[in-house]
């Protein structure tokens, strides 16, 4: 696979696209992480989590080797210290390219998908192939205490950990608003998703978190960023012994991404979708 420039000048985000009728591994287009790592103090090869980007995607299809087309939704798990993240118009474009090619096996399509996208994150992916009725996918809910019906003002749609405060009781608890929405730093189309964190520590003032959280209403990144950034604003302002965040990100072009980071040591968040994604 040839790998491009870390630029989205030529990613295929934003691009009118024509859809593929061959399997072509050499769609996927990979973004270095470091560039908008930098930014928030994060050095590669010192990261200050462990982590998982978490993809769904529900239009997965190909041919067995008689022709007949089948279908299945995958789960892929990529690490949160590969080199790159894969573009998620990219990652669409490269599932549709199998949709016409001929496999011998499930076997065969899920060697195929973790070989390609391993080429491109620089680090192994996790693959998992379901049908599409499987009681793995059924929707559950997140854990913890909901923020979204606290009766607040909110004048701030950028993020600003400034709105962020704890006191001086310690607590162990976890917390979740279906409030999240940040936009695609190339196209400006909205991202919505629910967010949860998890935590050990001083305990954080909930109203000033959830303004925190709808600050990102106007923000335009990556979901794996925006993740990234909540997880090292509360690092350095609540200064918790674990934190967890996880986003549940609904789903776009057949895909939604959930991106989790942790401390190191913590157990990872079990894999599920909610019934929004």
């Amino acid at each position: 696979m040839s790998h491009r420039p870390d630029t989205l000048a030529h990613a295929p985000l934003g691009r009118e696209s024509a859809y593929p009728d061959a399997y072509d591994p050499g769609l996927l287009y990979p973004i270095s992480r470091t560039a908008n790592r930098a930014p928030l103090g994060i050095v590669e090869g010192s990261l200050p989590f462990v982590g998982e980007d978490e993809w769904h995607a529900f239009e997965v299809s190909w041919l067995n080797g008689r022709g007949k087309p089948i279908v299945a939704v995958a789960r892929f798990r990529l690490p949160a210290d590969s080199p790159n993240l894969i573009e998620s118009k990219s990652w669409k474009l490269y599932l549709n390219s199998f949709n016409q090619t001929r496999f011998a096996d499930r076997d065969e399509v899920i060697n195929t998908l973790a070989q390609d996208l391993a080429g491109a994150a620089g680090a192994p992916v996790s693959v998992t192939l379901f049908d599409v009725d499987a009681e793995a996918l059924a929707p559950k809910c997140l854990p913890g205490e909901c923020l979204d019906a606290l009766d607040i003002d909110v004048n701030d749609y950028t993020p600003s950990a400034e709105h962020l405060a704890v006191s001086a009781q310690v607590v162990e608890e976890t917390l979740y608003s279906h409030l999240l929405k940040s936009n695609c730093p190339v196209t400006g189309q909205p991202d919505w998703g629910s967010v949860m964190i998890r935590y050990k520590g001083p305990k954080l003032e909930r109203e000033g978190l959830l303004r925190y959280l709808i600050g990102y209403r106007q923000h335009q990144d990556f979901h794996e960023h925006c993740v990234e950034h909540i997880f090292t604003d509360l690092m350095h302002h609540a200064q918790p012994s674990e934190l967890l965040v996880l986003a549940r990100y609904v789903r776009r072009g057949g895909l939604d991404i959930s991106p989790w980071r942790a401390t190191p040591g913590l157990a990872p968040p079990s894999p599920q979708r909610l019934a929004r994604q």
